[in-house]
Parts: C-alpha cells; sequence; structure tokens
C-alpha cells in the first residue's frame, strides 16, 4: 500500500501538505530524520503513515502526558492500535501494555521520556520489533533549546538497546540553527539530515501594542476582533483575575493552569474547544496538542522568557489558514521585569547553597544519609518555614537538579483514589441517594474491586462515561458522597517530590558545575536579550525578526504587521498625533495625578492614545509612575 492509499484510507486526505511526504520517504528509507514544522503543521502524519507501512512498533516519545492520551485517543478513534505509558498507571498495566508491544498487538507505542530509565521498560524493549523511535518537542534534548530536559538524554541509551540500531525521526515546531546541529548529535544521527518547512506564517499578524492599560486592551481588542482567542500570562492568579474582568466586560473567558485539578482542566478546555467559552486564559500549561484551526486571536499579557516560546503560543492562531492576530502587550515596566527575571532564576550560589540546607531541614536529612530516598514537597509551607520567595527557590532547587544533588519533579501526578467508609450490607441499608448518587456508587461497584477493603485508583473520565454523567457532575458527586461520609474521595492532584539522589553532602562541599549554571545563565541572558531587541525593534517587519532568529534571513516584509503598517502611512507622525496630545493634556491640566485607564474615556482610537501617550512620556511633558500620569 502507498504512502497516499494509507494516508487516504486512515486519514480521509487526498494529499500530504508542505514536507510531510519528504519527512515519511526519508524516516521510510531508514534515514535518521529531523524534521523542521511550525505548529499546525501536521508532524503526526509524518510518523503515523510510515509506521503503518511497516512491521514492528514505533515508539513516541512525547513530555506531556495530556498530548499522548489525546493522540492515542485520535488513533484508536481510527482503529488503529495505540497505547501510552506514563506515571498515572501502575506496574501491572504497564507490564500488559509492554507485553501487548511485544507480541505485536500495539503499533504505536507513547512514553514519556522519564519513563526511558525504567528498568522494566528497558528490559521489555530488547525484546519489540521497532520499525523507528519518534522523539517529539526535540528540541528538549538540546541545552541550546529554551526547554532543555536531561530526561530527553536518555533517548540515545536506549536506541543503543535495540535489536537492531533503529533509525530516530525527531520533530519540533522551533529550533535556531545552534539547536539544529545540538539535537543530530544528541540523538547521535548517522549523518545530519534536516528537512525543514518555511516558519513563515503570511496568514498571521504578528504585532507589538504598547499599551499603559493592559487590561483595558485587551477587552477592546476582543470587542473588536470577534471569535475564539487565548490570553497568555504568567502567573496562575492572573489567569482568574482577568477571566473576571473579561465575564464583568460580556466577554465569556474561562482561567486555565497547571494548579487545576485533572477534571476541571479537562472541562474547561472542552468548553473552549467547543465553542461554548470564547476566550482561554491561561499559563503556558495550555496549548501544547491543541488543535483547534479557528483561534483568531492570541494575546500574550506578559513578555515570554524567549522568542521560541513565543514563536510556539502565538502559532496557536490561524491553523486555518485565515487572517489572524498573536499581539504581544508591552509597556516599559516590561524591560526591567524582563532583566530580573535572569536573577530570579538564575540566583547566586549562596542562595542555592541556603535552600540546599534549608530543604535538609526541611525533611530532617543528616548529613552522609538520604540517598535514594523520595519525599513529597510543599513548596508554600518550605517557603514560609524559611522566608524564600517561591520563584526564586524553585529556580535553586532546579539547579540543584541539574548539578546532580537533587531530583526536583515538579510533574508528579497523582490519580483519584475511592475507598467505601461503610461495608457492603451497610450500603443498601442506608437508604436511596439521588440519582446521580446511585449511578456513581454503580459505576464504582462495578468497574472496581476491593473498594471496602481499600483504596483504589480511578479514572474519573472512564466513571463518567460508565455513570452517563458529565465529568464535572461526577466530580461533586463524589466529593457530596464523601462529605455523607459513604466513601473517602482523594481527588487527583499534582503533588511535587524530591528524590535525593546522593546522601547529603556539607553545604561546604556542594559544587556546581559550570553547565548547570553559567553556561545555561548566559544561554537565557542571550533568550532574554531577544526578547527585548524584539519588543524594542519597531523599523524592521516583525514576521522578518522571528524568521531571522530561527535562521531564514532571506523573508520579505508581511505586509500586516504593526511595523510594516507604520511605514506604509503617515499615520503617527507628530501633526496626526498632535489632536491626541492636546486632549490628554487638557485631561491632565488640573495637575494632580490621573490613572492612565481614564485616557481610555477619550473617543478617539486608541492606537493614536497610545502614541501620544508614549511621546508625551518619551518628551518628559508628563510623569509614568505605577499606573498614574500627572503634568509635569
Amino acid at each position: 500500500m502507498t504512502y497516499e492509499e494509507i494516508l487516504r484510507q486512515n486519514w480521509g486526505y487526498g494529499s500530504f501538505r508542505g514536507i510531510q511526504r519528504e519527512i515519511i520517504e526519508s524516516i521510510g528509507s531508514g534515514r535518521d530524520t529531523l524534521g523542521l514544522m511550525p505548529t499546525g503543521g501536521g508532524k503526526s502524519i509524518t510518523f503515523q503513515v510510515p509506521a503503518l507501512s511497516m512491521e514492528g512498533v514505533c515508539i513516541v516519545i512525547t513530555p506531556l502526558i495530556s498530548l499522548m492520551k489525546d493522540q492515542v485517543a485520535a488513533l484508536r478513534r481510527r482503529h488503529l492500535r495505540a497505547a501510552y505509558i506514563n506515571s498515572e498507571q501502575n506496574h501491572d498495566e504497564v507490564l500488559r501494555i509492554l507485553e501487548n508491544a511485544i507480541f505485536g498487538a500495539v503499533k504505536f507505542l507513547y512514553i514519556s521520556p522519564e519513563r526511558l530509565a525504567s528498568e522494566l521498560f528497558q528490559a521489555k524493549l530488547r525484546h519489540m520489533r521497532i520499525c523507528f523511535i519518534t522523539v517529539d518537542e526535540a528540541h528538549c534534548i538540546s541545552q541550546w533549546g529554551y526547554d532543555f530536559r536531561p530526561s530527553y538524554l536518555k533517548i540515545a541509551d536506549i536506541r543503543e538497546m535495540t535489536a537492531k540500531r533503529v533509525p530516530i525521526l525527531a520533530l519540533t515546531a522551533t529550533a535556531t540553527p545552534r539547536v539544529v546541529d545540538d539535537i543530530q548529535e544528541k540523538l547521535l544521527f548517522e549523518e545530519k539530515n534536516c528537512i525543514r518547512m518555511s516558519f513563515e506564517r503570511k496568514n498571521l499578524s504578528y504585532e507589538v501594542k504598547k499599551s499603559q492599560d493592559k487590561d483595558g486592551e485587551m477587552v477592546k481588542l476582543l470587542n473588536d476582533n470577534p471569535g475564539c482567542s487565548i490570553i497568555y500570562v504568567r502567573s496562575r492568579r492572573r489567569t482568574s483575575e482577568i477571566a473576571n474582568i473579561l465575564c464583568d466586560a460580556g466577554i465569556s473567558a474561562l482561567s486555565y493552569h497547571a494548579g487545576l485539578d485533572g477534571t476541571t482542566r479537562d472541562q474547561r478546555q472542552a468548553e473552549w474547544t467547543d465553542d461554548r467559552v470564547r476566550v482561554m486564559v491561561a499559563t503556558n500549561a495550555f496549548g501544547m496538542g491543541i488543535d483547534k484551526p479557528d483561534v483568531r486571536m492570541v494575546i500574550h499579557e506578559d513578555c515570554p522568557d524567549s522568542l521560541e516560546a513565543y514563536f510556539q503560543e502565538a502559532g496557536r492562531a490561524g491553523r486555518d489558514g485565515k487572517p489572524s492576530r498573536a499581539i504581544m502587550l508591552y509597556n516599559g515596566n516590561d524591560l526591567s521585569k524582563l532583566r530580573r527575571r535572569i536573577g530570579d532564576t538564575f540566583p547566586e550560589r549562596t542562595y542555592i547553597k541556603e535552600v540546599y540546607e534549608h530543604l535538609a531541614y526541611f525533611f530532617q536529612v543528616a548529613t552522609g544519609f538520604g540517598g535514594g530516598k523520595t519525599h513529597t514537597f510543599d513548596i508554600e509551607r518550605f517557603c514560609v518555614n524559611f522566608h524564600h520567595y517561591p520563584v526564586r527557590a524553585d529556580a535553586a532547587l532546579r539547579i540543584l537538579d541539574r548539578a546532580g544533588y537533587i531530583e526536583y519533579n515538579v510533574d508528579t501526578d497523582s490519580k483519584s483514589r475511592v475507598t467505601f467508609l461503610i461495608d457492603r450490607d451497610d450500603l443498601y441499608r442506608i437508604g436511596r441517594q439521588s440519582p446521580n448518587e446511585e449511578q456513581t456508587i454503580v459505576a464504582l461497584l462495578r468497574n472496581y474491586s476491593g473498594l471496602f477493603t481499600s483504596f483504589a485508583y480511578v479514572e474519573e473520565t472512564f466513571l463518567a462515561k460508565q455513570s452517563g454523567l458529565q465529568p464535572d457532575v461526577l466530580h461533586e458527586t463524589l466529593k457530596s458522597l464523601s462529605r455523607k461520609h459513604i466513601i473517602q474521595y482523594i481527588p487527583r492532584r499534582n503533588i511535587p517530590t524530591i528524590t535525593y539522589r546522593i546522601d547529603r553532602v556539607d553545604t561546604e562541599y556542594l559544587s556546581i558545575p559550570r553547565d548547570a549554571y553559567e553556561l545555561l545563565k548566559e544561554q537565557y541572558e542571550e533568550r532574554i536579550g531577544a526578547v527585548i531587541r524584539y519588543l524594542t525593534n519597531d523599523h524592521e517587519c516583525r514576521s522578518r525578526q522571528l524568521l531571522a532568529y530561527f535562521g531564514e534571513t532571506k523573508s520579505s516584509e508581511c505586509g500586516h504587521c504593526d511595523v510594516c503598517k507604520s511605514h506604509d502611512s503617515d499615520y503617527l507622525s507628530e501633526s496626526m498625533l498632535a489632536p491626541a496630545i492636546d486632549k490628554i493634556l487638557l485631561l491632565l491640566d488640573d495637575g494632580m495625578p490621573h490613572d492612565v485607564t481614564e485616557i481610555n474615556g477619550i473617543d478617539m482610537p486608541t492606537e493614536l492614545l497610545d502614541a501620544a501617550l508614549k511621546h508625551l512620556i518619551d518628551e518628559e511633558y508628563i510623569d509614568y509612575d505605577d499606573g498614574e500620569i500627572r503634568k509635569k
């Protein structure tokens, strides 16, 4: 069967897009291949199609549990044999899936990079017939990348464990020329082989919008631009604050971040995907693997740490090819915030040693002991006890992880657990419960054993289907049964852990290697500098700036970003600014401080008012301080 026939039979498409076929033919011929495709370019097709034409299992390494679940579910809906292994599964489940892969009952085996070091996985791997290994988000293997993950370095090791040295297909949407070379080196490519698709998105307008009132600007942008949108912020608290501001303005919005339980995250994502809610206000925990083509606008309220992260998040707009906007909101305070992040992300060595010592006090680990032991870690309580700021403490722990002293795992995801607090006879004697409670009890008894003697791990999405209830209704019903002391219900939650890789050393002898600190700090400073240059370069096309960063130096002007539009007209000439300048100075004639949001009450275009305000501040006609302006 040809590649086109496989595509048509399983996906219903008549032909491949872009460089899909070139990548497929390369990996299909057994060549190590790196595919560079922008977000929404159809990466999954490039490994799923060739795998179906070959004998053996395709191992897919991907960092996100939610992403592997979505892709496995999509493959199963097409009646293709797919399974995943992640931290939510117990030993028996993992063993069963691995045995199925050995005996040919699994075609696509998705696995997280952290699982590659598992002795069970490595033992079973030697008995599998593997067609090739796919590495998604391959930039994570490069120390020059913006999202380096040490667990990715195990990929080259497992390649050597296979019966024959199988080829590797590495895929990513963001990689600078330096990262491209590093990926191929770290994965031990037999020869360099990078197939690149231009990162240019002609339908997407990249814009930097200067605004002293970001909340008001977001409301105006959403009112002026109908359609589905994403707003990215850095803090979990701000997701809720902005969602409430938008709802008060009559714009339906939800918040999303990693601190929400799995059921809530799934429910909110479904509401947004199904267009029941227009705007998702989220941290960067949202978006990876989201395949929604009609996102019309992506707004960044806060500046990201790197152009790689920005390009990937902005690229979630306009996947259907229709005109869309990616807007980064920016004011003078953002530059100092960006520079402060360098110190927060790479605190002084003395501070890192202090955190290591306080960690030992927190867990009561004596010098020379503790190696190999794992502790659940409440960072909030740790910071309160020892007077640390969470951001800097978290950064210090990550550096200690890279230096080899601890393993700091913030993504340990526990399943929900349920046990009955009454015996089976009492359950039938307590009388009828509400219909939802009855359905939930019946679903629990039919699908899980041992509930009257111990806790059982339950998958709430599965339980919701079995009980006929919506996931949010099931969640509330389980809580209701728990309040009545019929069951004990422990919801799923993220539990960070810290494992001492070696016995605790005396702080005096703690040594942090250059490649775990200075080298990474220099790279981080370079990425922050690139973001600052992008923000402040208002004379070169935004698209050309981004493409040049990723090694495409011969692009043309896009014609629709904020820079190109300013080149096309004299809209922001001083004569055009004069009416707005007069109105602002009139507002400030009383000599009193005014909230910057009062400018929005002036009946003039927002772009004109923002430009006039910047001109007055730059020329020192007015003072701006912490959201207030006043005439000098």
